[in-house]
């Protein structure tokens, strides 16, 4: 079978080094040309196969039309005159001494077919036109470390569906204006999407991806994705995308045994079996597999204009141990429980996007207490720009979750996040994973009646927005959908009828212009000199308040936190600065269902020293609620 002059020596001596961070441009299925004739180059990496051939509707799925020519470096490669756009194939791979015999997927097809079915399809990138331009100019400047983030988080299945059409999905065209329109009404500054790297499995929600350079094609085309990321950034609505390194799954047609070998995972099943997810863990170790991921997140970054990327389980890449028992891993080499070829990885991972891809950022989904994880590569950190904050995630929901009698007990679960706040470069996170399994939605797990529960979770996202950090709400949560989330379904709009819930979807839209229109919320998210105390101390009464400050620290905010159902009368606290005082946000105005308890919206300070502060306020404090106070100029 011919080759083209697609696929250099050149090219495969840097795969086999790892060093090919393009290589979406040589393997997979690309049209060119052959003497003149039109056909597509096929190429796979299969170093330890006798025979591979590409099958599809070209050839009639016969295994012998089109054998592919073998390598040293492990790449079959070949070219089929007459083959177009549109085509499905897969490749026939035959192992040697064994009887190992498969069709397999495409690791690096652009396009696939939805499923059950499970082939990879003929597809051209190019021709797309982008009129993203002024978003992709000022992205470094949206997308700094003080620069405001709200983050919306995504199911691109279940966010809206058509219930005149069989609650079919919203297709990638259709979803666009919509969502993009939504994002922006509400403030948002980003979207990120749960995986929609091709997968089988619909309950897996994409994080079983198969199709690591493949937007899922249940809503439509690689083409029409391109629609949806451009439409987003139009709006000035960035988009990031939840990407799943850390394993795949066992399905036939994907990486797992791809040659009859254990090609992309460990062989030795402590080391390449996720027993908890049943799946298979990546071989870190090996080049060519970095060489296939570093170039799937490069991939996304370059031809989709994608602005981040949030990373996965990066706690199951980091521990040899991770859930695993006792004898069922496989210490490094120096007797510890770190992976030191997934520490090599994830550093390398974020050194090259950052160096080709300045502006875009990386997040890390990572539940431990790793050092420096957001912090650069060269003094020693795993060079992710931020980090989830599971820990504030988890203290918090405890807490609100708790009856207000028993939270003078439960003080410190809001104020020990203070003392290791900008250790990182933290998001604090409201994500998908809180709301489904039991767990309960957003506005269950808050505890009193209805009229409380919603108090209480205006009063916990105010909080949130307040606490110094990048923000992340899992759809839904903005409006208080009552039951779990289910990928199934459409989210629960209908629910925006009752006047409870919209007053709480106010309250975040709310927050979010308050984050985007003042410095002191966002612009020293990760400096300690951009927050203060100002009592910190008052768990008799459940009371939190403190001190926001810009760049220009004249330039601040207060947060005061009431999170008892008690109306607290004549409340006395440390003011930083005497005079007038505006309430420019207050949970529990009557706007967003609240009691309408407040200080008429504004408050004039007495020259009485209270908390380290010359001046003092004497205020109403409303009973569950959060107020944000600033001075008049």
């Amino acid at each position: 079978m011919a080759v083209t002059p697609l696929l250099s020596e050149y090219d495969l001596y840097l795969l086999n080094q790892g060093q090919h961070l393009q290589s979406y441009d040589k393997l997979g299925a690309h049209l060119t040309s052959l003497n003149g004739i039109a056909g597509v180059h096929f190429a796979v990496w299969a170093p330890n196969a006798e025979y591979v051939a590409v099958v599809g509707d070209f050839n009639d799925w016969e295994e012998g039309m089109h054998p592919l020519n073998g390598s040293d470096s492990g790449v079959w490669s070949g070219f089929v005159p007459g083959a177009v756009v549109g085509d499905r194939y897969k490749f026939y791979i035959s192992a040697q001494k064994s009887a190992f015999r498969v069709y397999k997927a495409d690791p690096y097809a652009f396009a696939s077919e939805i499923r059950p079915q499970s082939a990879s399809l003929v597809y051209d990138l190019s021709g797309y036109v982008w009129n993203d331009s002024r978003w992709m100019n000022e992205r470094r400047a949206r997308q700094s470390l003080t620069a405001p983030q709200s983050i919306y988080e995504v199911h691109l299945g279940s966010w809206r569906r058509v219930p005149e059409d069989n609650q079919r999905w919203l297709t990638y065209r259709e979803i666009a204006p919509e969502l993009a329109a939504y994002a922006q009404q509400m403030g948002f500054t980003h979207v990120e999407l749960l995986p929609i790297t091709e997968h089988p499995l619909d309950g897996s929600w994409g994080y079983q991806t198969v199709g690591y350079f493949s937007p899922t094609s249940r809503f439509g085309s690689p083409h029409d994705f391109m629609f949806f990321v451009d439409t987003l950034h139009q709006a000035g609505i960035g988009v990031m995308l939840d990407w799943v390194p850390a394993h795949f799954p066992k399905d036939e047609h994907g990486l797992a045994l791809f040659d009859g070998t254990h090609l992309y995972e460990h062989a030795d099943p402590r080391q390449g079996v996720h027993r908890e997810w049943g799946t298979y863990a990546f071989n870190f170790g090996r080049t060519e597999v970095n060489n296939f991921l570093l170039s799937s997140a490069l991939f996304w970054l370059e031809k989709y204009h994608i602005d981040g990327l949030r990373v996965d389980a990066v706690a199951s890449m980091l521990y040899l141990d991770y859930s695993r028992d006792e004898g069922e891993w496989l210490p490094n080499a120096f007797g510890g429980r770190e992976n030191l070829e997934a520490v090599d990885f994830v550093k390398r991972l974020n050194t090259v996007i950052y160096e080709k891809f300045p502006d875009a950022i990386t997040v890390a989904e990572e539940s431990t207490a790793w050092p420096m994880v957001s912090r650069p590569t060269y003094l020693g950190g795993l060079g992710f720009g931020f980090k989830w904050n599971m820990g504030w995630m988890h203290d918090s929901l405890a807490y609100f979750s708790k009856d207000p009698v028993h939270r003078a007990f439960h003080h410190n679960s809001l104020t020990f996040g203070l003392l290791y706040a900008f250790h990182e470069n933290f998001v604090l996170p409201f994500s998908h994973d809180e709301v489904v399994h039991g767990k309960g939605s957003m506005i269950a797990k808050m505890s009193g009646d209805n009229w409380q529960r919603m108090a209480n979770l205006r009063s916990l996202y105010g909080f949130m927005f307040g606490h110094p950090g990048k923000k992340l709400l899992f759809m839904g949560c903005e409006f208080g959908q009552w039951d779990e989330w289910s990928h199934d379904k459409s989210l629960d709009w209908h629910l925006l009828s009752d006047p409870a819930h919209r007053g709480l979807q106010l309250w975040v839209k709310d927050l979010n212009t308050l984050l985007r229109k003042e410095s002191a919320l966002h612009e020293n998210d990760f400096d300690p000199s951009g927050f203060q105390w100002i009592d910190c101390n008052d768990s008799a009464q459940s009371v939190l308040s403190f001190v926001r400050f810009a760049t220009d620290p004249a330039d601040f905010l207060v947060c005061v936190c009431n999170l008892t159902p008690v109306v607290r009368n004549n409340y006395r606290l440390g003011a930083p600065q005497g005079g007038v005082w505006r309430e420019v946000l207050n949970s529990d105005s009557e706007h967003y269902g609240g009691s309408g308890v407040g200080n008429l919206g504004a408050l004039v300070t007495v020259a009485e020293p209270l908390h380290g502060f010359d001046h003092s306020f004497v205020m109403e404090l409303p009973p569950l609620a959060v107020l944000f106070l600033k001075p008049s100029l």
